[in-house]
């Protein structure tokens, strides 16, 4: 793939709307390779469906979970593919295969799952109302530490290089501490502008550059640099390089993320399908895409490498791009793109050998023609080399092979399969000599093996101190707007009935009785 002829010369943000890809099953989270050659989803039903992005077409669907998968990351070379489903289990999946790997079984609802981005053997997990805990796939597990015991409500997210783990917590204070050790290395509040604290709802990194974003409960995006951050120390008191936020509507953010370059923001409103890009360096709002009316947005990602993203709305991924503009003058310097017809004039030398109008060319040097042209060298694709590595991981799975499945054979499919065999054992049995034939019946013949099961993955408990038992995960705790209001009906007081309906049925009875005495 030559990603060179991809390059737009124009904006580097997605447009307008370019599809929908149906799981079958309810769509609920996403997420990219990190060559964005494959898309997976997870769905309501537990299934996990992998899409190659190319073709746009199923390349896999793996039965991964019985409960919604909520949560989902590959990991660096996308061989191995990291789950977490609303019944508290985190699964580590072979994409190749489709084989469960791993199972962990935790004692509280799982929010948010995240490979290391170099490490594949570490991956970072968020439960609800603990701290965060830093598994290893052996088993092993350590809490990343708490600013105070009493806040509970914790995100988590490795850097870009995964050197750094960055926590948020529900009083605006993010720690940053070291992947390795856990050790603090630096400290800040995120205040408004009257020195209140705002919880902080997820932390967000780029794929280039030193940028993260975070997204907290006032409306507000902080662009911070990370550089910067660590440089402060702890308690310091960095400044964001740009605030974004929709003046407007003061909309609540469900999910932010960068572009695959880090120039582009990109922001899902938590009331309805639409999507808010800003541009990071000048901070301005440069285009807004709009969904059905009335679908609540649950997941956006963007693309790694090209400026496409896919957002998730009832069910279905939905996929924003740029509008693709034929240019054939592109390909061909010479080629003259006509509005209407010409009158072509040939010109005299035109089909002649010998061209003699033609200007003679300037004498080159002498070695201009052996000059050799290396066409054996591959070189690396630089959208897929980061900016510390010199060559690409060839070991990255970057599509899947696709067996045909035949769902409704024909009849009699297998009993025509079953007389060919018979008819060429018939064949080479009248061929043989006698004696070679009498050996074949004495042989021992093979015996049919059923076909083996696969081998269920025992599921490894993990303990965790002061782990809430008893918690609902927030996506299956959705009240839908109906119940919402019959509890507020329910919940208000019974106004105690006044006497006046009954005094006016007594006037009206009296009032009848005066009548009948008049008549």
């Amino acid at each position: 793939m030559n990603l060179d002829l991809l390059e737009t010369f124009g904006q580097n943000y997605p447009e307008d709307f370019d599809g929908a890809l149906d799981c079958v099953s309810i769509a609920v989270t996403c997420s990219f390779n990190r060559q964005g050659t494959l898309l997976a989803v997870g769905c309501n039903d537990g299934r996990i469906v992998i899409w190659d992005f190319l073709t746009r077409g199923i390349a896999k669907v793996i039965n991964a979970h019985v409960h919604p998968v909520c949560s989902i990351s590959y990991n660096r070379n996308g061989r191995k593919l990291l789950s977490a489903a609303t019944d508290n289990t985190v699964s580590v999946w072979n994409v190749l295969t489709g084989e469960c790997d791993r199972v962990f079984r935790f004692p509280s609802p799982v929010l948010k799952v995240q490979f290391h981005p170099r490490n594949s053997d570490q991956f970072l997990v968020c439960p609800l109302k603990h701290a965060a805990v830093l598994m290893t796939v052996e088993g092993s597990h350590e809490l990343i530490p708490l600013d105070e015991d009493s806040d509970l409500n914790i995100v988590a997210s490795f850097d870009r290089r995964g050197k750094f783990i960055y926590t948020g917590n529900a009083k605006g204070r993010i720690l940053v501490f070291t992947a390795g050790k856990l050790e603090l290395q630096a400290s800040f509040r995120v205040t408004t502008g009257t020195l209140n604290t705002t919880a902080i709802k997820s932390i967000e990194f780029a794929r280039r550059g030193e940028c993260f974003l975070v997204n907290s409960a006032d409306r507000i995006i902080r662009v911070y640099e990370s550089g910067e951050v660590l440089a402060c120390g702890k308690d310091g008191e960095p400044e964001p390089i740009q605030k974004l936020q929709d003046l407007v509507n003061k909309t609540l953010w469900k999910k932010c993320c960068f572009s695959g370059d880090g120039e582009y923001i990109v922001a899902g409103s938590a009331r309805q399908h639409s999507l808010y890009i800003w541009e990071k360096g000048v901070g301005n709002l440069v285009k807004i895409l709009h969904g059905t009316k009335g679908e609540l947005l649950l997941d956006v990602v963007w693309h790694p490498v090209r400026p496409i993203i896919a957002s998730i709305s009832s069910g279905l991924v939905s996929i924003w791009a740029q509008n693709q503009v034929e240019n054939w003058s592109a390909f061909a310097p010479d080629f003259k793109e006509l509005d209407e017809n010409v009158e072509y004039e040939e010109h005299e030398s035109e089909f002649d050998i010998d061209d003699e109008d033609k200007e003679k060319e300037e004498a080159k040097g002498p070695d201009a023609e052996d000059t050799e042209v290396d066409v054996t060298t591959v070189e690396a694709i630089q959208a897929f080399v980061s900016s510390d590595e010199d060559d690409e991981d060839y070991t990255a799975l970057l599509y899947l092979p696709v067996s045909p499945e035949i769902d409704e054979p024909e009849e009699g499919w297998q009993a025509l399969a079953e007389a060919r065999k018979s008819d060429q054992g018939a064949v080479t049995q009248a061929e043989d000599p006698p004696v070679v034939q009498e050996k074949k019946r004495n042989l021992p013949q093979p015996e049919t093996t059923p076909p083996a099961k696969k081998k269920k993955t025992k599921p490894v408990e993990i303990d965790l101190p002061d782990a809430p038992f008893d918690e609902i995960h927030p996506l299956l705790n959705v009240k839908k707007p109906q119940e919402k209001s019959q509890q507020r009906k329910q919940s208000r007081p019974a106004k105690p009935r006044t006497s006046k309906p009954e005094k006016s049925r007594h006037r009206a009875k009296d009032e009848s009785y005066s009548l009948k005495e008049n008549v």
